[in-house]
């Protein structure tokens, strides 16, 4: 079982940055392909980015394209999600994710963290 807990978030101006981490429990955490997803007010929860276990591959919602960055320290047992050039529709509670799925498939998580608000101002 993995634990994600989620921190860095917060209130920031559009245009402005933000690093999100999720930091897990466990020792297989490099066993798990790691994702991140929102939700905002009133809207479903959408997926955002996601990691393969080793890192070699990303892969984002084209809302995300060229703005955020995610990425994983294996090590450190944490994955990080870099937003740039923020914009008020990107407020939402950002969660953090674990899957064991098929990388090439949906991305279904089999944990998720309790979420972190991200708040862009205009």
């Amino acid at each position: 079982q993995v634990q994600l807990v989620e921190s860095g978030g917060g209130l920031v101006q559009a245009g402005g940055s933000l690093r999100l981490s999720c930091a897990a429990s466990g020792r297989t955490f490099s066993t798990y392909d790691m994702g991140w997803f929102r939700q905002a007010p009133g809207k479903e929860r959408e997926f955002v980015a996601k990691i393969r276990r080793s890192g070699s591959s990303t892969y984002y919602a084209d809302s995300a394209k060229g703005r955020f960055t995610i990425s994983r320290d294996n090590a450190k047992n944490t994955v990080y999600l870099q937003m740039n050039s923020l914009k008020p529709e990107d407020t939402a509670v950002y969660y953090c994710a674990a899957s064991t799925g098929n990388w090439y498939g949906p991305y279904i998580p089999n944990y998720w963290g309790q979420g972190t608000q991200v708040t862009v101002s205009s």
